[in-house]
């Protein structure tokens, strides 16, 4: 049974949730009482996960405005409003240097790891201003502010997250609405292992960012005070060499 918390029968989405940090995400959201859509484009994948944590699946592509507004308009006419909204989808696409990127994938960067959580962004303001009240949370990356070959990219998308959400406390901090960045390195997901980021040793990668770790994390700024808000965190695990900071 969920337990009680600021975050009871609070209306809550978010995306990228069939696997990784947002199924971890999900699921704390749901042990912390609230109810849950996450969203992902693999329906098989997706309904496991909701069924498995509790959720709500919501089959769509985050870079697509139209099941953007499908989304919402569920939230909406099932609860009326719109509490958090975490913005965790995006894929690596094609970890290469740049001379060997295509145009399709550059695009294709840019739409799931920035373009995807604008729209969900600008559609969660216009509710959030009304309510006075809310949270956008944005899953960005340590690539935001660190440089290493292959990943241009996918930084210059994710830097453009950063100083999106930025701007976006700015707008909307004084209508009572908290935006942060959640900027994380190592993961114990499908996505660093598909970089090909993840460690080899496998005590090492059990002490990389977990699922569950994730969703503590996010947890836990949901449930700081309203009047407060934390603009940024960054997340390393303590095992990631030095050298790679």
């Amino acid at each position: 049974m969920a337990k009680a918390s600021l975050l009871n029968k609070q209306a809550v989405v978010v995306t990228g949730g069939s696997s990784g940090f947002g199924e971890g995400i999900a699921e704390a959201f749901v042990n912390a009482g609230a109810r849950v859509w996450i969203t992902g484009r693999n329906p098989d994948k997706l309904l496991k996960v909701a069924n498995r944590v509790g959720a709500i699946p919501f089959v769509g592509d985050i870079a697509d405005g139209a099941a953007w507004d499908g989304l919402i308009d569920e939230v909406m006419e099932q609860a009326g409003r719109l509490d958090v909204l975490v913005n965790n989808a995006g894929e690596g696409v094609k970890i290469a240097p740049v001379d060997e990127q295509t145009d399709d994938a550059i695009v294709r960067s840019l739409a799931s790891n920035l373009t995807g959580a604008m729209f969900g962004s600008r559609r969660a303001a216009v509710l959030m201003r009304k309510q006075k009240s809310g949270l956008i949370v944005n899953i960005g990356s340590a690539c935001s502010t660190h440089a290493w070959p292959g990943w241009a990219v996918y930084s210059a998308a994710k830097a453009g997250l950063l100083m999106f959400t930025r701007c976006l406390l700015t707008e909307l901090r004084p209508y009572g609405v908290r935006v942060t960045s959640v900027l994380p390195s190592w993961g114990q997901t499908d996505f660093t292992e598909a970089a090909d980021l993840s460690p080899r040793d496998p005590e090492v990668f059990a002490k990389c960012i977990s699922p569950g770790d994730m969703g503590r994390a996010i947890v836990q700024i949901a449930e700081m005070p309203a009047h407060l808000v934390t603009e940024e965190i960054k997340l390393w695990p303590l095992i990631q060499p030095m050298n790679q900071l």
